[in-house]
């Protein structure tokens, strides 16, 4: 027979999954549904908990609990699922320029004619050969930020230099600070390597420098996550000051900094990176696949020599190497001038799409940078997120929710837009159908 804590769950199960308790609905209170059901508040938390872990409601700090819309895929807006035709993307950024499958082809061409071909058919060193590194090295170096070599890793995209460095440097259980509203690839990442991610509470200009000190007094913190230039998914640029007040922080309190610079490239002028201000304990992690072509998946570590042992493991572990046909063909874009071409191409494209967005939402309240690729779109009062993202999709739209950007627990009623992979006329088209939706 089901304990009575089963039974309501399955009750809640059936009323939302039949359509009798809609998307928006507000469930009673924790208190309330303890009292209604002559249960524990322990356990009418524990069956809010069940529910919101079957993705069937969320809960949201001040608010209440609410039934979700469960018509939408799961894993929205995190999980990269085939598009259907005729939907304009809204959800992922794949920046392409027009003519780059012909370049592709030319630079196989001349790869294939020249050279020691058979090299490529071979295991190259973990890190990568050392004549690629230094290529890479020098095209990373701007101002006095300057990296060697000798502290380049060359991984399989971004992401896998995310991954290589949570599984070289940290281990399941370490608290890790990071934006309340973070890049959803390292909150799944977090996830998966159990690690504990706390919430650094967010400003419009950049992270709660103040919370963060106040964090590290209160719990002991082994790393921190930052975009400090074109945060994923707020849109902002720290400046030099706060750099070097987040270096200050990590310092003081011991933290490993992992500093994401995916989409550093879109910012022609900015403040030194983090790594500048305190190379010692800052793993740089960017890659090509936003500037060139999301399908060459070549990423980049910069990182302290002390650790670069740990993360060629965490390489060999993972892809034993990243291929060299591959690395080779993006070390000679980038000394023939192809990369710097294509970045002030996309710095262009993403200023364009930006203009777009401004034109076509007019007064309406969206946080992004002139720069981006993508734009922050908080929703008024008596909107749910769930339910605009699902008319949406209903208008061949599809965009996300804030709940894969969130660490916290309170999940903002929000919308995030990606701009870079449609064309400019759907990208105006869709932004059209936000703007008479919300």
């Amino acid at each position: 027979m089901k304990n009575k804590y089963k039974m309501i769950v399955d009750k809640y199960v059936d009323l939302i999954r039949s359509g009798e308790l809609t998307a928006g609905t507000r469930l009673p209170t924790h208190r309330d549904l303890a009292a209604s059901k002559r249960i524990s508040l322990a356990t009418a938390t524990r069956v809010y908990a069940e529910l919101e872990t079957m993705g069937l409601v969320s809960g949201e700090i001040g608010r209440g609990t609410f039934v979700r819309e469960i018509s939408l895929p799961p894993g929205h807006g995190i999980d990269q699922h085939d598009v259907a035709a005729g939907i304009i993307d809204l959800n992922f950024n794949y920046p392409s320029l027009p003519g780059q499958g012909e370049l592709f082809r030319e630079a196989l061409r001349q790869i294939s004619g020249s050279g020691d071909i058979e090299s490529h058919l071979r295991c190259q060193p973990h890190a990568g050969r050392l004549s690629d590194r230094q290529i890479i090295a020098g095209h990373l170096s701007r101002g006095d930020f300057e990296p060697k070599a000798d502290n380049v890793i060359i991984v399989n995209g971004a992401q896998h230099g995310l991954t290589v460095t949570v599984m070289g440097l940290l281990r399941p259980g370490d608290v890790v600070a990071v934006d309340a509203l973070t890049y959803s690839g390292f909150k799944v990442l977090g996830a998966l390597y159990h690690l504990e991610l706390i919430p650094i509470p967010v400003k419009n200009n950049g992270p709660d420098l103040e919370a963060l000190r106040q964090i590290c007094r209160l719990r002991h913190v082994r790393a921190i996550y930052v975009m400090p230039t074109l945060h994923n998914p707020l849109g902002w640029v720290l400046s030099h000051e706060q750099r070097k007040e987040i270096v200050n922080i990590a310092r003081s309190n011991d933290l490993l900094i992992i500093e994401d610079a995916a989409y550093h490239y879109l910012v022609k002028t900015q403040p030194p990176a983090v790594a500048f201000f305190a190379p010692e304990r800052t793993i740089y992690v960017t890659g090509f696949s936003k500037n060139v072509a999301t399908g060459l998946r070549i990423g980049v570590i910069i990182c302290p020599e002390v650790y670069r042992p740990a993360l060629e493991r965490a390489v060999r572990a993972t892809t034993w190497n990243t291929p060299s046909l591959i690395v080779s063909l993006v070390c000679n874009w980038i000394q023939d001038g192809t990369v710097s071409r294509f970045e002030t191409l996309k710095r262009r494209d993403a200023r364009e799409r930006q203009r777009i967005l401004k034109e076509t939402l007019g007064h309406k309240t969206c946080l992004s940078h002139p720069d981006s690729y993508f734009a922050w779109f908080p929703l008024p009062e008596d909107m749910r997120a769930d339910n605009v993202v699902k008319v949406l999709m209903e208008n061949n739209i599809s965009v996300s929710t804030a709940e894969p950007f969130c660490i916290s627990q309170n999940v903002p009623q929000a919308i995030r837009l990606a701009l870079g992979s449609v064309s400019y006329e759907n990208l105006h088209k869709a932004l059209q159908k936000v703007r008479n939706l919300i």
